[in-house]
């Protein structure tokens, strides 16, 4: 019983926190796709936002920091679309990639664009993004990577 009281106490607290659902100044969430992991997007004005990625792929991971533009979408107030672009760092294990040699591990540098659409629900405190991220890994693994397309689910506030 004291569990629930608790939990309930602690969801009414998180919810207070936002007052409008449509427009956030922050949001912390969960990203899925190829690469999974953390998304945190912050808006810095009223139609711009930076984000930072922390995923895991291939037994390593990699660190992405966005800079990101937002306009509304097809006549939705709280649709929005948004484009970027910013930079990447990590490191891969050769572990489960078919495109490396066994036993070997790739530190990576390089440049990322994105584009996607977010929608942020007016009841809740949450948003959801679909996006497409290609990278163009300057070292490391040098080219392009076209396959990073997530589903993002984040807690506004």
């Amino acid at each position: 019983m004291k569990r629930l009281l608790f939990l309930t106490s602690l969801m009414a607290l998180l919810f207070s926190f936002h007052a409008n659902g449509q427009d956030y100044k922050t949001g912390i969430g969960f990203r899925g796709g190829l690469s999974n992991g953390l998304t945190i997007k912050h808006f810095t004005g009223q139609d711009v936002a930076l984000e930072g990625i922390l995923a895991f792929r291939w037994g390593g991971y990699h660190i992405t920091g966005l800079y990101e533009k937002h306009q509304p979408a097809f006549d939705t107030e709280q649709l929005k679309f948004y484009y970027g672009a910013g930079g990447h760092i990590g490191m891969w294990d050769s572990d489960g990639n078919p495109w490396f040699n066994e036993g070997t591990n790739h530190t990576i540098v390089g440049l990322d664009g994105i584009i996607g659409l977010e929608y942020t629900f007016r009841e809740i405190p949450f948003n959801i993004s679909a996006d497409w991220k290609p990278a163009f890994n300057i070292i490391g693994d040098t080219g392009f990577w076209g396959d990073e397309a997530a589903i993002s689910i984040r807690f506004t506030f």
